[in-house]
């Protein structure tokens, strides 16, 4: 058996015969072999959007003297400080609502 590799933007789209194929097969029909079984104990442990990856966007902010003094004064990742610390209110925020 050899193995076809596709790219998300090469992939053949369904034809209408095998949609229908698909379609009329049953749950018990589908063969889940070559999938690991998952205890529930892996369902405790998932993290929800443990891959997301927000779009960064580059803003210019006027922010007190002596607030940025505090930020940068750890050293080294102050404009990740000040969004882990704005991402921090803004969960507070919605989760009130």
């Amino acid at each position: 058996m050899s193995i076809v590799r596709y790219k998300r933007s090469e992939l053949p789209s369904l034809t209408e015969n095998r949609k229908s194929e698909l379609k009329a097969l049953s749950d018990s029909d589908i063969d889940y072999s070559d999938i690991a079984p998952l205890e529930d104990d892996f369902w405790k442990k998932a993290e929800r959007g443990h891959f997301y990856r927000p779009v960064k966007t580059q803003a210019s902010v006027r922010i007190d003297a002596d607030v940025l003094a505090w930020l940068k004064q750890p050293g080294k990742g102050y404009q990740t400080r000040l969004n882990a610390i704005l991402r921090e209110a803004m969960m507070r925020d919605l989760h009130q609502k």
